[in-house]
């Protein structure tokens, strides 16, 4: 998010911090999954239960600390760099002087940046033109494109026709953690104010309903209160090829695919990963796992023989596409980068889109703020004129090209029928069909009763080509501070064992990339409970989505906790 015209404020008791703008669920089905009478207190966190009705909250004293600036930026990926960088730019072209201020949540900046990542430079080289000079880490143009159906023995190769999406041609293959750790650079020499390691944890509000800022959370409170990196075999590397594949270990009805991505680093490393849709629907389906066996594919497992993982991730990627693009500003801030949903879907490509978002943003910011006859209804201003600038440009253009590409998959054939729409009339009408496809709804809605589903039975990982979670997840630098309330809180501590367990087998325990969740047996009488592992947690923000009940809210932890990739 990026909120403009400011203020900067942080609190003095432990380490608070903030910014502020200027200017009926089912009975219990068997008894195997029986609960003791009374439910154990899982979550703890100020969000369900609120300081002011905790007696141990009386009398302390939450002093704040505040600061201003022109303009505050949620989150430093490569969209709020984007824009940190272009408002820079104007300023100094137009010899204005505008504070810009960026929070980000992790430690260090690109620390939890995940991605593939193939990149199309459109954005890139257009915010920055001198990018080769300047030593940008864009070393690994695509020389080979690749594209494939997998059956459970064989590749079937599909040619990649010109104006395709899946066409890479002109693109780069990049570690994105990388690239944004360098755009961070260029934006603190532009005099861009950086904070790494603070949460943006609540919105604020003027009086008027207009957006005033942002505050950090709280630190120093109580507890009680899919893709990889690979050094690989050099015989197997091939700097610049760029692997995309369907099907297995997916059904047709699950959508998903791979990627695997030859870099060109000083060493033969890869990038490899499995996209799962979120609209699966059996329970027992484990997107870790599927990453597993897929890797053991006659296809793929020869590129990984005689190498070691060096890196683990995982992240929910924002599908939606052009049907799912909310409003775009608010009086007081507006919305850029991956989380409104720019990201083009059959290309698996969102950088680019993202960071044009973030340049649009800056000049359309620029503009109000250094207007001679600005005038605004509300005290937060409400820049309407990013919208239109966005639905005007090639984000836009592109966006709609492809609405229908992930929709058409919802039919009969599945991923089949998606692919065969794609070759008749996005490849022939280039996306200007006179009709719109709709989605199918709520990815959690999707989900079978586990009743009406089958058990997936998964090989046990090797130790060599696949590996167990937990092993996975200490390759991601995770860290949180032990003694803090879980991020992430439930509404009802109830509804994990009466609900979820009882009717869906528990798909927390599945569909958390970091073994996050887990069922274990209460400590007196029969049944189970819930235990979250917060510390696990990769921030991949999963569970918020797929949870069947929406009963899982993840909230931002202490500042600087999560997953420290180095260069995902």
């Amino acid at each position: 998010m990026l909120v403009p015209l400011t203020k900067l404020s942080c609190p003095a008791y432990q380490c608070f911090h903030a910014l502020k703008i200027k200017k009926n669920y089912l009975p219990l089905c068997a008894t195997r999954w029986s609960s003791t009478s009374t439910v154990p207190r899982i979550t703890t966190h100020y969000t369900i239960y609120p300081r002011d009705k905790d007696k141990r909250w009386e009398g302390v004293n939450m002093e704040r600390f505040a600061e201003e600036a022109d303009v505050v930026i949620v989150g430093a990926g490569p969209a709020g760099l984007s824009a940190a960088v272009r408002l820079k730019q104007l300023a100094a072209a137009h010899e204005k002087d505008i504070r810009v201020c960026l929070v980000e949540k992790a430690a260090q900046i690109g620390a939890h940046t995940l991605s593939g990542a193939c990149l199309d430079p459109a954005a890139f080289k257009e915010l920055f033109p001198d990018w080769k000079e300047k030593g940008a880490p864009l070393n690994t143009p695509v020389t080979e494109d690749r594209f494939g159906i997998l059956t459970e023995k064989y590749r079937i190769p599909v040619p990649i026709l010109p104006g395709l999406p899946m066409n890479n041609h002109g693109n780069y293959i990049v570690r994105l953690g990388h690239v944004v750790s360098w755009m961070g650079e260029q934006a603190e020499a532009l005099g861009v104010e950086v904070y790494p390691g603070y949460a943006a944890a609540e919105v604020l509000f003027h009086d008027d309903g207009s957006v005033k800022g942002i505050a950090t959370n709280d630190v120093g409170i109580q507890k009680d209160g899919a893709p990889k990196l690979w050094v690989i075999d050099e015989k197997n590397w091939k700097p610049g090829r760029v692997d995309h594949t369907v099907g297995w270990p997916l059904d047709r009805h699950t959508y998903g695919g791979s990627f695997l991505y030859h870099l060109n680093e000083g060493e033969p490393l890869v990038a490899l990963g499995l996209v799962v849709g979120l609209d699966y629907q059996n329970p027992y389906l484990s997107p870790f796992r599927e990453f597993q066996r897929w890797k053991h594919h006659p296809s793929i497992r020869p590129t990984l023989e005689g190498g070691k993982r060096i890196a683990y991730g995982a992240r929910a990627l924002n599908e939606g596409g052009f049907q799912s693009i909310p409003k775009l500003t608010f009086p007081g801030g507006l919305l850029i980068g991956c989380s409104p949903g720019f990201m083009n879907v059959p290309k698996i490509k969102g950088t680019h889109t993202a960071m044009k978002s973030g340049i649009l943003a800056a000049e359309s910011i620029f503009n109000q703020l250094t207007s001679e006859n600005l005038q605004s209804k509300t005290i937060g201003l409400h820049v309407t004129e990013y919208e239109d600038n966005l639905k005007n440009s090639w984000v836009w253009k592109e966006l709609y090209s492809v609405r229908n590409i992930r929709p058409s998959c919802h039919g009969v054939l599945g991923v089949y029928g998606g692919m065969i729409y794609t070759g008749i009339f996005y490849w022939i009408l280039r996306g200007m069909e006179p009709w719109t496809l709709k989605h199918k709804g709520s990815d959690f809605e999707r989900l079978k009763p586990a009743k009406d589903c089958t058990p997936i039975e998964y090989p046990k990982p090797d130790g060599q080509i696949s590996f167990d979670l937990l092993s996975s997840v200490a390759l991601s630098g995770t860290n949180h501070e032990h003694d803090q309330p879980a991020h992430l809180t439930l509404r009802d501590d109830s509804i994990p064992v009466k609900r979820n367990l009882s009717i869906y087998d528990g798909p927390e325990q599945r569909f958390c990339p970091a073994g996050v969740y887990e069922f274990v047996p209460v400590e007196q009488g029969d049944g189970f409970r819930l235990q979250i592992n917060a510390q696990n947690c990769v921030h991949c923000k999963t569970c918020d989505i797929k949870d069947p009940s929406q009963n899982i809210n993840w909230v931002v932890p202490e500042g600087g906790g999560g997953p420290a990739y180095n260069g995902m």
